[in-house]
């Protein structure tokens, strides 16, 4: 038995490890067993630290398959609440109906300081359709506020997906190419407009001036540029338009298979693939190094 999970293909002797280990030590936290297992397996990132936080993903999709159980979570001292579960913070839901033109010009800010990190938090956990746990890898978020600082719309940009055919097909990609240059593609996983928001345009007025400044925040973040974006919208929810309006391209669609799912039986919806270019010749630097 093999599962691939977060770009590592573990085997039953290694899953059968790791479940010695947590027998072995019933004391140690999640953290303490995530930051062994990347010692030991020297699961580390170009800057020479622990992938803890992608080894601690991992675990959660082994425990939700029932391939092993968990040390109990623990609750973080700061505010008295575990992790994965958001504080409440209080915002208007005061109905917004208007034309774009009079909420201009916007505010559309990396989200930083602790207070502005909670509401975003808070609002897509509460929001979104899929709601909202804890980022994984290199990512970057955002708010979008109005003229008179009322926030309006988040965006979350986190790793792209490890492997989709229809985007490694147009891009020119095979396996080692994408796996060295997979970080030049970020993957737009949520874009929540609030609920109370009606305004014609705004979504795609907010995805043309965030694909603008996303490389430079991002360079800025992390020392290296983004090339390219995707997405992945769920067709039987969602139509796209928004993407379509503001120049994203269709490449094709999911299988409608988890993917991590080797065996063809997990069943998840189809989606739509959109890619969305944010330099000259972009799949050319996607294939070969500047």
């Amino acid at each position: 038995m093999e599962v691939m999970i977060q770009g590592r293909l573990l085997t039953e002797k290694d899953i059968q490890w790791i479940r010695e280990m947590i027998d072995s030590n019933p004391h140690w936290h999640r953290t303490r067993l995530s930051q062994e297992i990347c010692v030991v397996w020297n699961w580390v990132a170009a800057n020479g630290q622990l992938k803890d936080m992608a080894c601690r993903t991992m675990l959660l999709k082994l425990e939700r398959r029932g391939y092993l159980r968990l040390p109990a979570r623990r609750c973080a001292g700061r505010n008295n609440s575990c992790k994965g579960h958001h504080i409440p913070i209080e915002h208007s839901i005061t109905s917004i109906e208007c034309v774009l033109q009079d909420l201009t010009p916007l505010a559309i800010e990396v989200v930083q300081s602790p207070r502005s990190l909670s509401l975003f938090n808070h609002l897509l956990a509460e929001y979104h359709y899929l709601g909202f746990g804890a980022t994984v890898g290199e990512n970057m978020k955002y708010m979008v506020f109005d003229r008179y600082r009322r926030p309006l719309a988040c965006l979350l940009f986190g790793s792209a997906a490890w492997k989709v055919a229809c985007r490694d097909q147009g891009i020119g990609w095979d396996t080692h190419t994408r796996q060295a240059r997979l970080h030049l593609i970020t993957n737009n996983t949520r874009f929540l407009i609030l609920p109370w928001v009606k305004v014609p345009h705004l979504a795609s007025h907010v995805l043309g001036h965030t694909s603008r400044r996303i490389s430079g925040d991002w360079m800025q973040k992390y020392g290296h540029p983004i090339v390219m974006l995707e997405t992945f919208v769920e067709r039987e929810r969602f139509r796209g338009i928004c993407y379509q309006a503001a120049n994203w391209h269709w490449v094709g669609e999911t299988l409608g298979r988890s993917r991590n799912d080797r065996y063809n039986t997990l069943r998840v919806p189809v989606k739509d693939v959109y890619l969305y270019p944010l330099a000259k010749k972009a799949r050319e630097r996607l294939c070969h190094e500047a």
